[in-house]
């Protein structure tokens, strides 16, 4: 055998193993680029918490690519601490790009880190009770291990980029052009030059959701930053000017209920697959209020959030303040700014904060100034636990009248109640128990019933039914509720919080929710329907305004001069 023949025999392996190896680098570039672009242009598997890969570009891919690129050009090559420190950055692009998709999805409203950062570990943590702690500890390591995962398969196809595609695009100048396309692509789309087109090309940046939330953060950290950033409350300060009386007149010392009721939203109106099933249940509804000696009137106005965070709502009606930024509620919560409850007080009334779906510490409830306050705990419910708040509305309103009873003697009240029960995943729907007293016994359904209740399968991926028989139970315990008999009489106004999540309204669902004034007091109910509320229980078009401005209408209805004869027959005294 020839030397020759020896030497190309040798060198056979050693350029097949050459060309092998390109093929696996090309291969490892394409799937770096396809990987970190992914990640940063996913988009939501509509209606649930999964994501799908998209093909657009994403705009802050393409500037990291220009980076790389000049970052090689200049130095040459990445230490492994840069790209370490890169990698983490691009992983929290990545967190941020995932919950940008994700809460809109799901909760009908832009991602907040101001308030789903100290919203969501109350979630989790109240979810995790009904589970041994070892789920926990497994989810926590599922957890961890994906994000580990994530930022791991980030650094490696950043390093593919830094040291494999970077330097062959530097030398090859073809590559200049595609880059060039791409970040004209990206720029024109950013300028909305030609929306039509470019939006199929290039998907929305992550960017400005963090710039968003980096001026929200530092308006609130800024000194006098509330000051600035929270607009007057003229409805409420013109009550707060008036003589106590003559702001709450019209009310004639009654004690006055709002009620607001979770997840009622406007659907329950217009939705094909609800309001007709529900037309009869409020027809019940109507008779059992006329029945109890009052009327009604409606209206809709526009809640102050969607489908999550009903704090705005409450704070925004008792306030008077728009409060749709959740920005402003936080920084509301840090002053002493009045409220209706300020106003309440202020002309002689008890005020009682009941709060079931709450069962730790609320520290934000000294903002409200609550003569009273009572949560979960203090309701201290035995029977079967129904959803994740367990504790039933019907149950909450017995128990309140059972440890605060009302007489002639005690002052007049307003009562403040968020109800929990029909709160997303509107199941199990608890049974209407018409016997009210055996509400408060250790077994208020009985077993058989019980243990349907906890047996029930709630359908996460179609609650329309549950939603409705939720409603039609929520519409049966309030009729049952206004026809017991009442010590003392009482002006109520039940108000929606939001509209149901976007996997329950659906897509572009409007904001609006239903608001009810029920009274026995005709000339009262006609101050709200001059006002633009509707007599019955449909309320009408165009909605009255934002949830702030019915503040306002509530202060003007209720507003009035005493005269002295019906001075002298309201007796008003402070609370204990």
């Amino acid at each position: 055998m020839s030397p020759r023949r020896t030497l190309d025999t040798a060198a056979a392996p050693a350029a097949g193993t050459t060309s092998a190896r390109r093929v696996l680098a090309v291969l490892a570039v394409f799937a770096a680029l396809v990987l970190l672009n992914t990640l940063l242009s996913m988009r939501n598997w509509w209606p649930t918490p999964a994501v799908l890969p998209d093909a657009r570009l994403a705009p802050e891919f393409v500037a990291l690519w220009v980076l790389l690129l000049a970052a090689v050009a200049w130095r040459g090559a990445l230490s492994n601490r840069a790209l370490a420190w890169l990698a983490l950055g691009y992983l929290g692009m990545v967190l941020g790009r995932y919950f940008d998709v994700t809460v809109p999805a799901l909760f009908g409203r832009a991602v907040n880190v101001y308030w789903d950062g100290q919203q969501i570990p109350t979630f989790l943590w109240v979810s995790a009770r009904d589970y041994p702690w070892w789920v926990s500890v497994a989810f926590v390591a599922a957890l961890f291990a994906i994000v580990a995962g994530l930022f791991l398969a980030i650094r490696w196809a950043l390093a593919v980029l830094a040291r494999e595609a970077a330097p062959y695009a530097l030398r090859a100048r073809w590559t200049w052009a595609v880059t060039a396309l791409a970040v004209a692509t990206v720029a024109a789309h950013l300028a909305g030059a030609v929306p039509g087109l470019t939006w199929h090309l290039v998907t929305h940046p992550v960017t400005p959701t963090y710039a968003r939330q980096a001026v929200l953060l530092g308006a609130a950290l800024l000194p006098g930053g509330a000051a600035r950033v929270l607009p007057p409350s003229t409805a409420l300060d013109t009550a707060l000017a008036a003589p106590p009386q003559e702001a709450l007149g019209a009310l004639r010392g009654r004690d006055f209920k709002l009620i607001f009721l979770e997840s009622y939203g406007a659907m329950a109106f217009d939705h094909p697959r609800v309001a007709p099933p529900l037309a009869a249940a409020r027809a019940r509804f109507e008779q059992d209020i006329a029945a109890s000696g009052r009327e009604v009137a409606s209206a809709f106005v526009r809640a102050s959030t969607f489908a999550g965070a009903s704090e705005l709502s409450h704070l925004s009606l008792l306030s008077g303040l728009d409060l749709s930024d959740p920005l402003r509620h936080d920084l509301l919560l840090t002053t002493d700014r009045p409220t209706l409850t300020t106003l309440f007080r202020r002309a002689g009334y008890q005020s009682v904060g009941l709060y079931p779906a709450l069962s730790w510490d609320w520290a934000e409830r000294r903002f409200y100034g609550f003569d009273r306050f009572l949560d979960g705990r203090d309701l201290d419910y035995r029977g079967p636990p129904l959803g994740y708040w367990k504790i039933p509305d019907q149950f909450t309103l017995a128990r309140v009248e059972q440890l605060l009873p009302r007489d002639a003697s005690a002052p007049p009240r307003f009562l403040f109640f968020p109800t929990i029960t029909s709160h997303l995943p509107f199941g199990p729907v608890p049974p209407y128990q018409p016997d009210w007293q055996r509400l408060l016994s250790d077994d208020p359904f009985g077993a058989e019933e019980s243990q349907r209740l906890l047996a029930s399968f709630v359908d996460w991926i179609d609650m329309l039914p549950n939603y409705v028989g939720m409603f039609d139970y929520t519409y049966r315990w309030l009729g049952g509720w206004l026809q017991r008999p009442e010590p003392r009489e009482s002006v109520i106004l039940l108000v929606g919080d939001h509209q149901p999540a976007a996997t329950v309204s659906g897509e572009g669902a409007s904001w609006e929710v239903p608001v009810h004034v029920v009274t026995r007091d005709p000339e009262l109910l006609a101050r709200f329907v001059a006002l633009g509320f509707a007599p019955g229980l449909e309320p009408r078009r165009p909605a009255l305004g934002g949830m702030h401005d019915l503040t306002s209408l509530l202060l003007q209805a209720l507003a009035e001069p005493l005269s002295a004869s019906s001075t002298s027959a309201v007796s008003i005294r402070p609370p204990p």
